[in-house]
């Protein structure tokens, strides 16, 4: 059996090579083996073969003797909620995100929804599935039935938000033809927000393309819109709407890193001296904010699973990832695509547009954007050449996720994907785009020699 589709922090791979029903079956067997769980939520998002591919991992639970709680289509922050708010043991998500149509994958947690990912079972579940080492059938099989998480998922999602403290706003939101678009509609009724939507019934053959906002070319839908009518600010999320990403009121696309910034101060508003834990890949207009409003910033290794298990290590109040990716302590310290959304729209509603509650932060850091470069070489090797350049000059080094790099004016961090044969090159400055732009030239040709 084909078992590349095991990441570091999730299963991805190619229909039907890498995933297919054969081996989510087995999935759901190493799953009951390693976590030993009596009830498990199961839950699958748009794509075609993801209600077979769900059935399939419910299959090997039940056939193990544990319960399956169906908790049907949905987004992975389902999949966590169902897990923590229903006292489950575990919880399995069928989704490949912002994959390409032809591939799935599965996210998968334990209790209290703490993620499964290479070093804390996933390696584990591989050795089982590929050495047969998988349970016989239960004499007494599990049983498969649904679980309606939808009336308390809204009243979490609900309780971010103070309703006496909105007002009407013009909002563009764009799920990509994927699972956001019920989500809102539930939602909808209970805030005086006017929605126009865009490509927003869920399809899982992506007529509109993949839904990825972090790709420049898929941007421009909702940018569009945004424009032509006027909207106050504009939404998009990726599939499984993990990730949530932000339009000014001008169309101008918002880079997470900035909204980490925003939602960090909001949290220390609430709970002076928490911790905010941050990613290394853009560091500096997270610090100083933090910094200013009287909160600790905690670095963590980026990815999911990282940021999750530091969350948990220091009781953060609110996690932030420049890809876009939001942690909150009220969720089980998970991440989520909606509670962002609700928060930053009470905020532009009580203290103006969302370009102005940023603008400065962004004249004060300018950042390259994450550039991706493929591998010609060992991303080591690249490292290597790229520190030895540079030094001499450091102020600072870390090598917490990459090699970060600090100098008094300009800072980068430059990394090996987890998932990608990429590296991944970030670089900000204090005030100045034209060295930003200087030193993002120069790095490149380093990496590209």
């Amino acid at each position: 059996m084909n078992l590349n589709a095991f990441k570091a922090y999730d299963l991805r791979g190619r229909i039907p090579d890498e995933i297919n029903e054969p081996l989510a079956y087995d999935i759901g067997r190493a799953f009951a083996t390693l976590v030993r769980p009596e009830r498990v939520a199961v839950g699958h998002d748009i794509r075609l073969s993801s209600p077979q591919l769900a059935a399939a991992v419910k299959r090997g639970l039940t056939d193990c003797g544990v319960d399956a709680l169906d908790i049907g289509l949905s987004g992975t922050e389902g999949a966590y909620f169902a897990t923590f708010a229903e006292g489950l043991d575990g919880g399995i998500m069928v989704t490949a995100s912002h994959n390409p149509p032809d591939y799935n994958g599965m996210k998968l947690v334990r209790e209290q929804a703490r993620p499964v990912s290479s070093d804390t079972g996933l390696n584990e579940m591989r050795a089982m599935i590929e050495t047969g080492r998988l349970p016989a059938k239960a004499a007494r099989p599990g049983h498969d039935r649904p679980l309606d998480i939808r009336a308390r998922y809204l009243e979490h999602l609900l309780g971010y938000v103070d309703a006496s403290r909105l007002r009407r706003l013009k909002v563009v939101v764009n799920p990509g033809n994927g699972g956001a678009g019920p989500v809102i509609d539930q939602l909808e009724p209970h805030l005086p927000f006017e929605f126009i939507k865009v490509n927003h019934r869920p399809d899982g053959t992506f007529p509109n393309g993949v839904p990825n906002p972090m790709l420049e070319e898929n941007r421009a839908a909702t940018a569009e819109v945004v424009r032509r009518t006027g909207a106050d600010v504009g939404l998009a999320w990726d599939g499984d709407y993990d990730r949530c990403f932000f339009f000014d009121e001008r169309g101008q696309f918002i880079e997470g890193y900035y909204l980490v910034g925003l939602l960090a101060e909001v949290f220390l508003a609430r709970e002076r001296g928490g911790r905010i834990v941050h990613d290394p890949r853009l560091t500096w207009n997270t610090i100083d904010l933090v910094r200013r409003h009287g909160g600790e910033p905690v670095l963590c290794k980026s990815g999911h699973a990282f940021i999750k298990q530091k969350m948990r290590e220091v009781d953060g109040v609110y996690g932030g990832e420049m890809s876009a990716h939001h942690y909150f302590r009220s969720f089980s310290y998970c991440d989520s695509g909606m509670i962002p959304w609700l928060i930053v729209l009470q905020v532009i509603a009580e203290r103006g547009p969302l370009s102005q509650l940023v603008g400065e932060r962004m004249r004060l850091f300018p950042i390259s954007g994450e550039i991706n470069r493929r591998l010609q070489s060992d991303a080591k090797s690249i490292l290597a050449r790229v520190r030895r350049q540079y030094e001499s000059l450091a102020v600072a080094i870390d090598l917490t996720d990459g090699l970060s790099m600090e100098f008094p004016e300009w800072r980068f961090n430059l990394r090996g994907s987890n998932t990608e044969p990429l590296v991944r090159l970030n670089v900000e400055t204090r005030g100045s785009e034209p060295l930003m732009r200087q030193r993002t030239g120069e790095l490149l040709r380093l990496i590209e020699a």
